[in-house]
């Protein structure tokens, strides 16, 4: 009786979420960044034409792969009203154990480092979940205090060394450079994790069961959905992703120490929310977190070309969050008058 009364509401919600063209908010938002996007890239090329040179796109392109890897993670973790800010800790974390095995093993396949790195990942984000589910601590929490105890542990390992680029293996490093058909491994890396996650998110069972759970956690409980299960499998994913982030980390700057991947964790939720997840779970994309990912770095290659200190990134990026949020709480508010009209003519 109880799960008939909570099923009816999240269906409505999704009909009139539908009805309401919720989904062609979203596909504005997304759209609204591609031309914000098209307009900075504009504005840009005007004031020095090598901004489109083949070589600022390739380093625009590596230096968003790995922000969108985190921040698709980010994105599923933030879909269940969650979040992760150890994702920067757990890439150093990642990145330190991949480089530390590949300056022992030389012949190690670049295949075996992306498991070993994901397996790491996929560790710290399992501890993530678990402290969320069982400790009924608000993830907020958990993944701050995990934030410190992942860079404290990569710290510890670390011993106040680094590894440099002469001593990772020759083939390692080409990964991180070397290109097919001219597009660079890392982005082809980065499309396929995107591809995959979001047609899970938006076609399995278990992507859709994420969105029901950040839309009302207490209904999808309700409704049978298992959510400490989900929530924990959330966080191993966000976990596993910060491990490959990792792996492209080590590949493409060559030199890994301690505090590789500090301050990511503040980008990555920004590109998330910048992108059209909305903080209070339920809703976004992984497309939109990947072209959330695109718009920052794409800003601060513009701010250097531009010539205007790199402070300033840091006030756009504010902006944008707010602007995201205030996007989201007007998308809230008018589908909840659109709810209680509907319930009004039942």
């Amino acid at each position: 009786m109880s799960a008939t009364k909570v099923v009816v509401p999240t269906t409505t919600s999704r009909s009139v979420s539908r009805k309401f063209s919720l989904g062609g908010l979203f596909k504005a938002r997304e759209a609204g960044i591609v031309l914000a996007l098209i307009a900075l890239v504009a504005f840009t090329a005007t004031q020095n034409s090598r901004f489109l040179s083949a070589q600022s796109i390739r380093d625009i392109l590596l230096g968003t792969a790995i922000l969108a890897v985190l921040a698709v993670g980010q994105a599923t973790v933030m879909i269940t009203r969650n979040i992760d800010l150890s994702v920067g800790s757990v890439l150093g974390l990642s990145a330190f154990a991949v480089g530390s095995l590949l300056q022992a093993n030389q012949g190690m396949p670049v295949i075996v480092a992306l498991v070993v790195g994901v397996a790491v990942g996929a560790a710290c984000g399992v501890v993530n979940g678990v402290l969320v589910r069982f400790g009924q601590v608000p993830a907020l929490v958990v993944t701050l205090g995990t934030l410190y105890a992942f860079r404290g542990a990569a710290y510890f390992w670390a011993g106040g060394e680094q590894i440099n680029a002469d001593e990772l293996p020759g083939h390692f490093l080409k990964f991180g450079n070397s290109s097919i058909l001219g597009i660079p491994w890392l982005v082809l890396i980065v499309v396929i994790v995107l591809v995959a996650a979001g047609i899970v998110l938006r076609n399995y069972r278990a992507g859709r069961e994420l969105y029901a759970m950040g839309s009302s956690p207490q209904a999808a409980e309700l409704a049978g959905i298992k959510v400490g299960r989900n929530t924990i499998a959330a966080f191993l994913v966000s976990g596993a992703l910060a491990g490959v982030a990792g792996v492209l980390f080590a590949a493409r700057f060559g030199t890994i120490d301690a505090a590789a991947g500090n301050g990511y964790e503040l980008n990555v939720v920004a590109a998330a929310v910048v992108g059209g997840v909305a903080v209070f779970g339920g809703s976004g994309t992984v497309w939109g977190a990947g072209l959330g990912a695109l718009l920052l770095t794409v800003i601060g290659s513009s701010l250097a070309v531009l010539d205007i200190n790199q402070f300033w990134q840091q006030a756009i990026v504010g902006a944008l969050i707010l602007l995201a949020i205030g996007a989201d709480r007007v998308v809230a508010v008018r589908v909840a008058k659109s709810l209680k009209k509907r319930d009004s003519h039942v």
